[in-house]
């Protein structure tokens, strides 16, 4: 059996930096990663560009079961610092207009990569292929145990495995399984920034279509959030990044509803002034000719119960209902597309459960960090600044326990 001082549950980007951070500081370590290769999922991120952190950080950007204490975590080593390290490691990092912050490659793999090629730099073994099913606590530490019966000792363990999304890049879910069976609570898991299913009887038709809209999210009558962006209408219902920005408040809301403004470049006094004068020659089916895409517009007709040939005053006076429909284009939610497509998981190891530097109140030498833990954030780099963030203050814990 195989000793350490540290070992690490999960190569993604909180065992990652976890990892870097420990051998900086001088503390043994090594990486259990049951996949091939290290940072699969955080290749993905960002669409694949690599969306890190966000000059914009604050509270409000985050969901937890206790929040004071999972952002003290991120101030103590927020993005100006992150972006600091991931400097030194070799990489170039650029904002945009939203605070949303990029490698100057626009390349998530390339954010793995300078990790990977610290980690071999270091000498920080990783064992791949090793699916950890078991952690047991023995004298003087822990024994992690996969699912070929191999194991490894360690006086400190990290679980730094992800959440349940994304399974297919390694998250599903089995390091919340290992810490429900040491009886640590979790709470309810919810998929997060993921696509939303809707009542489909308005937009059979727009299968594949692109927008560029204001999406507003409603539980009830209770307004949560609106996002300027981009909506593509499914056959399932919509997704995009509107959806993808919205869909972290509508978590646990029952009655949740979408509204689709179109035309957000115009203020609904223009477009009504413009569809009025329109409507003195044309018929129904031409007045969202060249205003709408022409899919879209056929939707809005059909929905105010306009059938094509309409003209003059008859025409005239439906425009009221054609403006609020442009407006507030109303989609029940009905569901999402699960963990399978969710970027984020709602809910994990309760922050309770553990200590301001993230150890365990029951298990001493036992951390969380990343996604596994009972903290997610909304679209923009919130959620990697929390990974880092998380798997840099488990190091620094174990680093002040080593005295090194």
């Amino acid at each position: 059996m195989e000793k350490y001082t540290t070992v690490i549950i999960g190569g993604g980007a909180a065992g990652l930096l976890c990892a870097l951070k420990l051998r900086d500081a001088g503390v043994q370590c090594a990486i259990l990663e049951r996949g091939d290769r290290l940072g699969k999922k955080l290749s993905a991120t960002g669409n694949g560009q690599g969306n890190v952190t966000n000059r914009e950080l604050n509270r409000e950007k985050y969901f937890s079961s206790d929040l004071s204490k999972a952002f003290a975590v991120i101030e103590d080593f927020n993005n100006d610092a992150l972006l600091e390290y991931l400097g030194e490691l070799g990489g170039m990092f650029f904002s945009d207009e939203r605070g949303r912050v990029f490698p100057a490659s626009m390349q998530a793999s390339s954010i793995t990569d300078i990790l990977r090629g610290a980690v071999a730099k270091r000498n920080i073994p990783v064992h791949f292929g090793f699916y950890a099913k078991s952690v047991e606590r023995s004298k003087n530490g822990y024994i992690v145990r996969s699912a070929t019966e191999e194991s490894v000792f360690a006086k400190y363990v990290v679980f730094a495995t992800g959440g349940k999304a994304s399974p297919n890049l390694g998250s599903d879910g089995s390091g919340l399984k290992m810490a429900g069976q040491l009886g640590i609570r979790i709470t309810d898991l919810e998929p997060s920034l993921v696509q939303c299913k809707t009542d489909t009887q308005n937009i059979k038709t727009l299968k594949g279509i692109r927008s560029d809209v204001v999406l507003t999210a409603y539980a009830g009558k209770e307004k949560c959030i609106s996002a300027h962006g981009d909506v593509i209408f499914t056959e399932y219902g919509v997704s995009g990044n509107a959806v993808f920005a919205v869909s972290p408040f509508l978590v646990g809301k029952r009655n949740a509803w979408l509204s689709v403004t179109f035309l957000p470049q115009f203020t609904e006094e223009q477009i009504t002034s413009f569809l009025y004068e329109k409507a003195k020659y044309v018929q129904a089916e031409e007045l969202l000719c060249c205003v709408l895409n022409n899919q879209i517009g056929k939707a809005i007709l059909k929905v105010c119960g306009l059938h094509g040939k309409e003209k003059g005053a008859e025409l005239a006076e439906s425009i009221p209902a054609v403006v609020e429909a442009i407006r507030n284009f109303r989609l029940p939610v009905t569901g999402t597309l699960g963990f399978d497509y969710a970027q984020v998981t709602r809910g994990g190891v309760d922050m309770a459960e553990v200590t301001q530097e993230l150890e365990s109140v029951r298990y001493p030498g036992l951390y969380f960090a990343g996604e596994i833990l009972d903290v997610d954030g909304v679209c923009g780099g919130y959620n990697l600044q929390w990974a880092f963030s998380s798997g840099r203050m488990v190091a620094s814990s174990v680093a002040k326990k080593e005295k090194v």
